[in-house]
């Protein structure tokens, strides 16, 4: 892959102001078989009509269209394009391991108000965060992990830069069913 230069890529536009982008997500409500096939037939297509996926289910449009808007304002469903940033001409991809001083909330809801910062998760283990960064070459990256480094309740990073990208689903299913068994 060629190398390109600042001015060839694109750079993020910083939010301004407070990001409601996919905040934090809290435990799932109960989900009904509307609810897992409506997520289901979205995951297969994304761009699947109200109107097929309502006769697929035996519903009207109305209720589909209510129900979707209900599963996107609880963080529950995004409907996106997922691109490779690697193959769109970001040069810098990488999962960055953090280490905090304390609870890593603090540290988690800044870091997820950074463009940058297209995951960020609470874990347990050897890091207490794992960001994942898209940056457009390594002295972004450099940038960016610095600006991390610089928090003052970080006390140490671990970046993973990726190489390249072989697999990223996003189909797992709608979720657990009353009966405890995955759906397909």
């Amino acid at each position: 892959m060629r190398s390109r230069s600042h001015a060839e890529v694109e750079r993020r536009p910083r939010p301004e102001g407070p990001v409601d982008r996919r905040g934090p997500v809290s435990r799932a409500p109960e989900l009904d078989h509307v609810d897992r096939g409506i997520i289901s037939a979205l995951q297969r297509n994304g761009r699947e009509s109200f109107r097929r996926i309502a006769a697929g289910l035996g519903v009207s449009e109305a209720t589909v269209r209510a129900r979707y808007g209900r599963l996107c304002e609880q963080s529950i469903l995004q409907v996106t394009g997922v691109t490779n940033p690697l193959g769109l001409g970001f040069d810098a991809q990488a999962m960055v391991g953090v280490r905090t001083t304390g609870p890593p909330e603090i540290v988690a809801d800044e870091l997820s108000h950074w463009a940058e910062a297209d995951y960020v998760v609470v874990t347990t283990g050897r890091f207490d965060l794992l960001v994942e960064v898209v940056c457009a070459d390594r002295r972004e990256l450099l940038d960016v992990t610095n600006r991390i480094r610089s928090l003052p309740q970080v006390v140490s990073t671990e970046t993973f830069l990726y190489l390249e990208l072989w697999k990223q689903l996003y189909d797992w299913g709608a979720g657990r069913t009353n009966g405890g068994e995955q759906d397909a």
